[in-house]
């Protein structure tokens, strides 16, 4: 789907560049590095030309000084100063566009050394681009909020948008969510649409959190352009830039139409995953590259499924061609500056099997230093992750130099690894770990359990949207969760009292709400939520310790608090989270967002032969998003 190579032209005018190779043309602002233009296969430009040339194609960041709490801040587009030509050969011509942080710029700027790159290669069907940040030594702290690339493409050619198999669809015009075609909804992402241009969106919520996905999964994501078979798609070739790890969610393409590539984002783990550095903290980051492809379908193919099959080929070669072997930043270390690690890893849990249980499907990841699971909220280094096959071998490929821990978790037990010894990678280094054991948190046999220990809430009842409130993509669509407004639906389906599960009876795929949110009142109050787990216990060891596993896929400004076998809240907890998460992953159609797990001690003397309840509030009840999600539930014996 492309044209026979030509040579590199770079044409430098006063106030832009222009990279072509006789597949596309691509033109950049000169010194600010902001893409104004990109003509391909007889389009003039695929990016929107109603906005200004400043607002089409461009790096940008949200930074606030140091100390500050929330993930808001200043908006920053990176606009450069300095425009140099790095490479120029027939094979490859590589472009820098740099901005240099000092103390005139500070409260101004965030105070960071940016040397933003853009690539174009003889023969490919798109361009790359990738970023350096730096923060030297000398300079104040900050915090890091986020930190992408945006495209805003024509609105008037791309109106098909595609990131998975079953997840694309046509979509509405940015116009249909001013104010006069669209109701504002919970929060202004969403939006009811009431007066589209096209009618067939009438009705339909639009939100840009229902095309999130997690890292591991979203390789290519883009639009396609119908009238002259065209598509735009941003490929991620790899993750080891991002924060977060594998499962860390974010957002992809959404009505515009915008790409984006995120890099660096608070979204679906709040505060927890900003980058926050301290006065005289030294950090340099490479960010990318990616890539943004362009393809071409003739009019008489299936023009949605051609472009996207092709689109999904070429991030499969990107996935193949890393690391790149082209990049001249000397920051991006080539295949052979690079390192591996293989092991295998085996699960011990006497009261499963007594024997060890091989780490089939297990993630298994590089991260730099931390705390056991420290990797979920890490963001300023970066992170190499991979699956163990199903004897529990795995090999992680291509990792930069430097000191990590070894983390890993494997659905179906709940918990964190993190291998004892630090793993110091070193240019061609094949390092073995041998066989590692992980002992996930155990005291005793499982008397009963609710749920699957996947960090996900997925196998939770999640009821049917509003029928007023619906995306049509999502309906008879396995991410069922992705509607907009499930948690309203809690007080609709228990309209008289919370939530009774009982051990035994109930079935967690029907009775058990994939979120305990808050429940709205008639005066538009929100009042706190308390679920009963009811059990038997056929005797009771008085002097004994009990075990109650709690793990969550997602806390959002909640506070969880255990009861036994009495539920007056007057009466102290005999556990409390305390105020906990910032994910927000109810509000944003995430079936999880960070990880969390408790173990609380109940003692016998609390319990009874016979009938037995845990009550379980989450107790901070001032908005409709506010809550947890569960992920597994597990009560020990002795």
């Amino acid at each position: 789907m492309s044209s026979p190579a030509t040579k590199l032209r770079l044409h430098i005018q006063n106030h832009h560049v222009v990279l072509e190779n006789g597949i596309l043309k691509v033109t950049i602002s000169k010194p600010g590095g902001i893409v104004t233009s990109i003509e391909y296969n007889n389009i003039d430009n695929l990016l929107e030309v109603s906005n200004d040339e400043s607002n089409r194609g461009y790096w940008d960041l949200v930074w606030s000084p140091p100390g500050s709490t929330g993930t808001t801040g200043t908006f920053q587009v990176i606009h450069a100063t300095h425009f140099k030509v790095v490479v120029k050969t027939d094979e490859q011509i590589e472009l820098s566009f740099s901005i240099t942080w000092d103390t005139s710029l500070q409260g101004k700027l965030a105070p960071l050394n940016i040397d933003k790159r853009f690539v174009m290669l003889r023969g490919a069907s798109g361009f790359y681009t990738y970023a350096i940040y730096e923060h030297l030594e000398a300079w104040p702290g900050f915090n890091l909020d986020e930190t992408r690339t945006v495209f805003k493409l024509s609105k008037d050619k791309f109106k098909y948008m595609a990131m998975a198999d079953n997840r694309q669809r046509y979509m509405p015009l940015p116009d249909d969510r001013l104010p006069n075609r669209s109701q504002p909804l919970e929060y202004p992402e969403a939006v009811l649409l009431v007066n589209p241009i096209e009618p067939e969106f009438k009705g339909e919520v639009d939100d840009k959190y229902q095309y999130s996905g997690e890292n591991k999964d979203v390789k290519v994501h883009g639009w396609i352009c119908m009238e002259h078979g065209v598509g735009f798609w941003q490929i991620t070739p790899s993750n080891e830039f991002r924060t977060g790890g594998p499962t860390k969610q974010d957002l992809t393409s959404h009505v515009g139409p915008i790409t984006l590539a995120m890099f660096v984002s608070a979204h679906y783990g709040g505060e927890d995953v900003v980058l926050k550095f301290g006065e005289g903290e030294s950090w340099k980051k490479v960010f990318g590259p990616v890539f943004f492809y362009l393809n071409s379908a003739a009019q008489d193919d299936d023009i949605t499924l051609s472009l996207w099959e092709d689109a999904k080929r070429q991030a499969s070669e990107q996935v193949e061609s890393w690391p790149y072997s082209f990049p001249a930043s000397e920051d991006f270390p080539k295949v052979e500056e690079r390192g591996n690690v293989t092991g295998r890893l085996l699960i011990r849990d006497r009261c499963m099997s007594d024997d060890c249980i091989m780490g089939n499907g297990a993630y298994i990841g590089l991260a730099p230093p931390g705390e056991v699971g420290s990797w979920e909220r890490e963001g300023k280094g970066y992170q190499f992750w991979t699956r163990a096959d199903e004897t529990g071998n795995f090999t992680i490929g291509n990792i930069r130099a430097g000191n990590y821990n070894l983390y890993a978790w494997m659905p179906g037990f709940i918990g964190d690894y993190k291998y004892e010894d630090s793993i110091s990678i070193f240019p061609g280094c094949n390092i073995d770990t041998g066989e590692l054991v992980y002992e996930p948190p155990r005291d005793g046999p499982t008397l009963w359990e609710i749920g699957i220990p996947d960090r996900s809430a997925g196998e939770f009842y999640i009821p049917d949207p509003n029928p007023k409130l619906v995306n049509k993509l999502y309906v008879d669509h396995p991410d069922r969760f992705r509607q907009y407004g499930l948690w309203e639906r809690y007080a609709e389906l228990y309209p008289d009292g919370d939530l009774v599960y009982t051990v035994g009876e109930s079935n967690y795929a029907t009775d058990w709400f994939f979120a305990q949110v808050n429940r709205k009142t008639v005066k538009n109050t929100y009042k706190a939520t308390t679920w009963q787990i009811k059990f038997k216990l056929d005797a009771v060891e008085p002097s004994g310790t009990y075990k109650l596993r709690l793990a969550l896929a997602s806390a959002a400004q909640a506070e969880l608090q255990v009861r036994v076998n009495n539920p007056d809240r007057n009466i102290p907890a005999i556990f409390s989270t305390g105020l906990i998460g910032k994910d927000n992953a109810i509000g944003r159609h995430g079936i999880h967002g960070l990880y969390w797990l408790f173990s609380v001690e109940i003692l016998g003397s609390s319990l009874v032969t016979g009938n037995n309840t845990i009550y379980l509030t989450q107790a901070d009840a001032t908005g409709p998003l506010q809550g947890i999600m569960y992920d597994y539930i597990r009560f020990e014996g002795i």
